[in-house]
């Protein structure tokens, strides 16, 4: 009995000591913008306390003894702070910090036990010294990750990353602000993902992990995932004019609509336009065609709550050379920008529509809700055997679409401080509906004659996905992240050909578990060890009929790595990696498609260097090593084609304070397997960027060139089987997209 008076009475002293503590709260802005900055490290080192600001740049402290605290602030780009605040008994002490942009300093960068499965170390840093300044580096921001353009630069390039030929997005998901870029069960290939309605200079961050580690992201999140973040505010309106070789030119525009007034407000708003021209680099002229326009506002509503809204279009329009093969090339019937079908070409357009709304409760609650609108169109016109089925009108096909894509992204989280330990859980719901109109595969003629039609018919798809997430700091070294996530697929494919018209569905849900572990020995050092299960879709034409094809191929994957920083200026990133797909997808080549085969896995090593040598001059290099195979196979038949086996990315970068920039960087893809027994060989190629600019107050003047030393290179190779015109037998080969020669570009850019 006096026993468990005892511990009523040490309970109650507790409860009252906590009652009698105080609290500490506040809000970061960006001096530039006043807008409130994400992601800013907020730190009490005289408790060891530390966390980060949420997406409204608040940041809060409970329980805290009356006394007055040193707090310590620190965001890459902008300058540390420190500020002294005291702190009551009953109270809460509530500050308002704003923060001025500085030059990038790796001597900056922690590596951090908290939040540490959202840590951004190595994007933060490319971004900030690698500005985005065409379409073609938004993707090649990621470590490890090449792109190949195999058609005029309209359609959405082929990507490659850890041992995949992704094609076109297939196993890596793609977002801008949070809203979906892949399309399911597309006319062209699965997860079909085109970028180009982002203009490159309105993107603020690019964040992205490697594997499927994380429960907020679902399908196609195998390789990994990549979110591209807009601009909320423009630090200052702008106009920018571009011209090059090849006919190229280019103009962008970016115009500040509320100025000092919204800043006051904590608001900002703006619109932005871009358009392209190019006949590009081929013997055929490309008259490539490109609109973007844009318009965001980002600014508070209710107390606690951000509102942030834009609508954007894009329209594109060209003609493309297609692929060659070697032989026409090498018997000089044509030259190595030329052509054999020059009636290649497409168009699309998509239109936007998101709303995100941002709630911080007092309790420390996150609300997230997001809606999305887009209407998309494609059409694109291809030939890549020639006259292999057809010997008098050709081979070319037409694949087309009109999509609706609609959806739903919400999440609620809560921050708690339990002792030592930091617990952040999330709950979220997820949905997207796809509805496409006359998805469409046809033989034809120069264009507008349909001689066929091969697959009609429209496209219903719904995914719907809950997650929940639990990151726990347990102490100032180790983090602890599970996650578990259920996906549910109705897919639905009425084809117009067959007669009577009737739809038919198929259904399948999964389960992905994920867990991830990270020990941090002190600023300089952490190990991780991630794991998870993943998946990318299957299309709805494909598993619909009764093929005994899943809808949800599973992924399970693994990382075991390392972040260390040996020198104060020096980070390094080292990771070996392990995926394991339940069914592989592999490109088809006479047919242009992609089609589901059997299981594969791949093993590698992924290694990232940043070393700051001076005050005004960073290196950067990505290596990128790995092991693509097909399980099941006889071993010499098991090579996954085009899977890249190494390759390896990086540059010098200098930023002078007279206002002087440049960079110098290259691409390396070594030779690769184009077929299953590797007997046919995708040639790898070395080529070299270089950028150069001047910036003062009032203006920008760069001159950017690709392909500095003139290397004769093929961009995009496929096993392919082709008749030319007057051939009596096919020919099985590499047929090739030839890579940009060298490419110089002037540009002025105007700051008011």
């Amino acid at each position: 009995m006096n026993k468990l008076l005892l511990i009523l009475l040490l309970a109650c002293t507790h409860f009252c000591a906590d009652a009698h503590h105080g609290n500490l709260s506040g809000v970061i802005y960006n001096h530039t913008t006043g807008l409130p900055l994400r992601g800013v490290s907020v730190q009490i080192s005289s408790l060891n306390k530390a966390t980060f600001t949420n997406e409204l740049g608040q940041f809060r402290f409970d329980n805290l003894v009356a006394a007055e605290y040193k707090i310590e602030l620190s965001h890459l780009g902008f300058q540390p702070k420190i500020i002294r605040q005291i702190v009551q008994d009953d109270q809460t002490a509530f500050v308002k910090i704003e923060l001025a942009a500085s030059e990038v300093s790796l001597g900056e960068v922690v590596v951090s036990s908290v939040r540490a499965h959202d840590q951004q170390l190595i994007s933060s840093l490319d971004i900030k010294l690698r500005p985005i300044t065409n379409s073609q580096e938004i993707l090649r921001m990621v470590p490890g990750l090449f792109i190949g353009q195999h058609a005029g630069g309209g359609k959405a390039e082929q990507i490659f990353l850890r041992g995949f030929d992704l094609d076109h997005g297939t196993d890596i998901r793609l977002t801008v602000d949070g809203m979906p870029v892949n399309m399911v069960s597309h006319a062209h290939g699965q997860g079909y993902a085109d970028l180009h309605f982002v203009i490159p200079e309105l993107v603020e961050g690019v964040d992205f992990k490697k594997g499927p580690y994380n429960a907020e992201k679902g399908n196609f999140t195998t390789a990994g995932w990549v979110d591209f973040r807009t601009k909320n505010a423009l630090e200052r309106s702008f106009v920018k004019l571009e011209g090059g070789q090849y006919d190229s030119y280019r103009a962008v525009a970016g115009i500040d609509l509320l100025g000092q007034k919204g800043r006051d407000k904590n608001q900002s708003a703006y619109i932005g336009s871009e358009y392209s021209f190019t006949n590009s680099y081929f013997d055929h002229p490309q008259d490539f065609n490109r609109l973007n326009l844009i318009g965001k506002y980002h600014g508070h509503i209710w107390p606690n709550t951000n509102l942030t809204l834009t609508a954007s279009t894009f329209w594109s329009k060209w003609n493309h050379s297609g692929q060659i093969p070697d032989r026409a090339y090498e018997s000089g019937e044509i030259g190595f920008y030329g052509s054999v079908d020059p009636t290649e070409g497409g168009e699309t357009s998509r239109t936007n529509f998101n709303a995100q709304f941002v709630t911080a409760t007092d309790k420390n609650y996150v609300v997230k809700n997001q809606f999305f609108y887009s209407r998309y169109n494609f059409a694109l016109y291809s030939n890549f055997t020639f006259f292999l089925q057809d010997s008098i009108n050709g081979d070319q096909i037409r694949q087309k679409e009109r999509r609706d894509l609609f959806g739903y992204n919400g999440s609620i989280s809560k921050h708690v401080f339990l002792g030592k330990s930091q617990w952040t859980t999330t709950f979220g719901l997820q949905y997207r509906h796809d509805l496409t109109h006359g998805t469409e595969l046809s033989h034809t003629k120069d264009r507008d004659i349909t001689l066929q039609r091969n697959q009609y018919g429209h496209v219903n798809e719904l995914n719907a996905g809950a997650y929940v997430d639990e990151l726990i700091q347990v102490n100032e070294r180790l983090t602890i992240n599970a996650g578990l996530r259920l996906d549910f697929f109705r897919s639905q494919y009425t084809d117009l050909l067959v007669q009577p018209v009737n739809a038919k569905q198929a259904r399948d849900a999964i389960f992905s578990p994920k867990l991830n572990f990270y020990y941090t020995f002190n600023p300089s050092l952490q190990l991780y060890l991630n794991s998870g299960k993943g998946f990318h879709s299957n299309d709805a034409r494909v598993v619909v009929p009764k093929t005994g094809k899943r809808i949800l191929p599973g992924a399970y994957g693994s990382d075991l790595g390392l972040i260390l920083k040996p020198l104060p200026k020096l980070l390094i990133n080292v990771a070996a990696w392990y995926l394991w797909l339940e069914q592989e997808f592999v490109y088809v080549g006479d047919a242009g498609v992609i089609e589901p085969s059997g299981k594969s896995r791949r093993q590698g090593l992924d290694v990232s260097i940043r070393y700051q040598l001076t005050k005004m001059l960073f290196m950067d290099a990505d290596v990128s090593s790995a092991k693509p195979r097909a399980i099941g196979v006889l071993e010499g038949m098991n090579y996954l084609p085009l899977a890249p086996l190494f390759s390896s990315t990086g540059g010098f970068s200098v930023k002078i304070p007279n206002g002087l920039s440049g960079s110098l960087r290259y691409r390396y893809m070594a030779n690769r397997p184009a077929n299953d027994d590797n007997s046919i060989v995708a040639k790898g190629y070395f080529v070299t960027d270089a950028q150069l600019n001047y910036t003062k107050q009032k203006y920008n003047v760069g001159l950017s060139v690709q392909n500095l030393l003139n290397t004769r290179w093929k961009e995009t190779q496929f096993d392919t089987e082709s008749r030319l015109k007057g051939e009596t037998v096919p020919v099985e080969e590499i047929h090739f997209t030839p890579g940009t020669p060298f490419f110089a570009r002037l540009s002025c850019t105007l700051f008011f």
